[in-house]
């Protein structure tokens, strides 16, 4: 049976353009994803970066407003840059608003990146290895230190938090969390929030703590697939086994990420994705995003650049429809994904929108 796909968007900001179209873009097409049948739209949360998702709350609240019946959720909160009772009281007048709509997402990556400056940067290891399972590319994990030697890191994790503040624990604030939620927070009750009908969703790129918290709390883990391929099947493993069942989940849930383009035809999709890689290593090599590249201003990437994005490159789903839904169906297999999320990201809007639509037409079939 195939498992029912997800959109996961950035609003991302392509050269010449700017946030308001790249917002405006991010509400159309999840106006085109209801129409389509995708099952939910999640929207990430990205600071000083060329994507406009910065403020996922606010925007999932103009993406509910602008659609009727698809889940709309956060992928995810960085729960390193706000507090607990912030995100219960948001998603709860959220949930008030829009009943039985709204995905409350959660992520560790603020507390990650809070880690970060505090650790000693290492070099690079950029993957030059991989296999294969049943068809899914798994690379050797790529070292992240590159980003941890971005002179304004540390600036930007400091405007991030209020001065002198310290990151809770994540298992501290999903328990924090999950407490509001049920009304049984010591402190208080927070309000909008408490009795609300949300599920804490917690996205996960490894085998670590996002994996273990998922499971020891009975809730759904997103395999960020996409963003870490080397390590998502062993984070979904590590879930699988530790999951404890609770009053949300009888049994594991695991939805799994994968970047994806889809044209007409395969030539046409590898020209829309060529300037992926210049993309990706903007983000790993420059500490943050750049504006979304024309394919037809990019010129080949360097040996040096293709060592750095070369497993982002070789886990990207590009073809016509059945090359991509044949390797979707492949990465379902191989992970025992209850859920895909897709995510997809052109220069032009346009042809997003087709890539999305032509998937979910050769998926349903």
């Amino acid at each position: 049976m195939k498992a029912p796909l997800s959109i996961l968007d950035l609003a991302p900001i392509s050269a010449g353009s700017d946030a308001q179209t790249a917002l405006r873009n991010t509400v159309d097409l999840a106006r085109h994803a209801e129409q389509w049948g995708y099952q939910r739209y999640w929207v990430a949360e990205h600071h000083f970066v060329s994507v406009a998702s910065s403020s996922p709350a606010v925007l999932v609240g103009q993406i509910a407003a602008a659609t009727e019946r698809i889940r709309v959720g956060t992928a995810a909160v960085q729960l390193g840059h706000t507090t607990a009772v912030a995100v219960v009281e948001s998603f709860g007048t959220l949930a008030a608003f829009y009943p039985d709509r709204i995905d409350l997402g959660v992520g560790r990556s603020g507390q990650k990146r809070a880690e970060a400056v505090r650790e000693k940067p290492r070099e690079p290891r950029p993957p030059r290895r991989w296999h294969e399972i049943d068809g899914v590319v798994i690379p050797t994990p790529y070292d992240v230190s590159a980003l941890m030697r971005d002179p304004q890191l540390r600036s930007r994790m400091a405007v991030l938090q209020q001065p002198e503040a310290l990151t809770p624990d994540f298992a501290e604030q999903v328990d924090d969390i999950l407490a509001m939620l049920a009304g049984r927070y010591e402190v208080g009750t927070a309000v909008p929030g408490a009795g609300a009908d949300l599920t804490p969703w917690v996205f996960g790129s490894s085998k670590g703590q996002s994996a273990r918290v998922a499971a020891a709390r009975g809730l759904p883990f997103v395999a960020s697939y996409h963003i870490t391929p080397a390590t998502a099947l062993e984070a979904i493993e590590v879930y699988r086994n530790g999951f404890s069942p609770s009053e949300a989940l009888s049994e594991p849930y695991v939805a799994v990420s994968a970047d994806v383009v889809v044209a007409d035809d395969e030539a046409t999709a590898r020209h829309l994705a060529s300037s992926y890689g210049h993309w990706v290593y903007s983000v790993r090599a420059g500490g943050g995003a750049m504006p979304y590249p024309d394919p037809a201003d990019c010129g080949p990437l360097s040996d040096e650049q293709l060592d750095v994005v070369r497993d982002r490159i070789a886990t990207q789903f590009v073809g016509d429809p059945d090359q991509v839904a044949t390797r979707l169906e492949a990465l379902q297999r191989v992970s025992r994904a209850d859920e895909l999320v897709i995510t997809s990201v052109t220069h032009r809007h346009a042809d997003r929108l087709r890539s999305h639509q032509l998937l979910a037409e050769r998926w349903g079939r």
